[in-house]
């Protein structure tokens, strides 16, 4: 069985109370968050997911990629780590055929950066093939990585032996510093089963063709 998946927020009163604000008490605005591929965010104070990368396209504006099914456009964007920063971002457009989403984050708001743990993007690149071995950072399992087996399904998506559950959704997938694919699903067992993600050339193709957020990509 093939399993999209996102992992649910929870609040607890710890984070609740970072929002809290005194009467009559100033208070600083909130620091930037960092965020890039690998990053942990929340949407609608509802789902968790994870950046697939960070950069600017050809409007300037800063944007970055998750997985489709973490939310619709209109979908608000938190860090899961820095929640006091509060929206950061919104998904501007949700690709249900690729399973992708674009987010337009306040640049403000958002400082971005090219490496998050154990992964680095410098450029986006063509799929992976067997055997290489490509690594994914996600904010559930954080840095994992597998055997390729390659789009077994000439479905442009990659099929992977990485490590992932839920959570991990939108998790770059890399070859030394190429970003090659995102993470979307398993297959059966999460960390058992292969992981299947859409193949990064074939969502740049899409941005670029359909136009508006996204169109032009470049990563930081």
């Amino acid at each position: 069985m093939l399993k999209r998946f996102a992992a649910v927020f929870a609040a607890t009163a710890a984070m609740v109370s970072s929002f809290a604000v005194g009467t009559g008490v100033a208070t600083a605005a909130p620091a930037p968050a960092l965020l890039g591929g690998g990053s942990g965010i929340i949407l609608d104070d509802e789902l968790l997911c994870t950046i697939t990368t960070i950069g600017h396209d050809n409007s300037g504006s800063l944007v970055g990629i998750t997985a489709g099914h973490c939310g619709e456009a209109g979908a608000t964007v938190v860090p899961e780590y820095q929640p006091q920063s509060g929206v950061v971002g919104t998904i501007v457009k949700s690709n249900a055929n690729f399973d992708y989403a674009v987010i337009k984050f306040d640049p403000a708001k958002v400082i971005p950066t090219n490496t998050v743990g154990g992964v680095t993007i410098t450029h986006v690149g063509a799929p992976a093939f067997f055997p290489q071995i490509a690594c994914k950072e996600g904010r559930t399992t954080g840095n994992t990585c597998g055997v390729v087996y390659g789009d077994l399904l000439q479905s442009q998506e990659t099929w992977t032996q990485a490590c992932v559950v839920e959570g991990d959704s939108g998790a770059p997938l890399v070859i030394g510093t190429t970003l090659v694919a995102m993470v979307n699903a398993y297959l059966g067992f999460s960390c058992i089963g292969p992981e299947i993600g859409t193949n990064m050339a074939s969502v740049m193709h899409d941005m670029n063709v359909s136009g508006g957020p996204g169109a032009g990509f470049r990563p930081i």
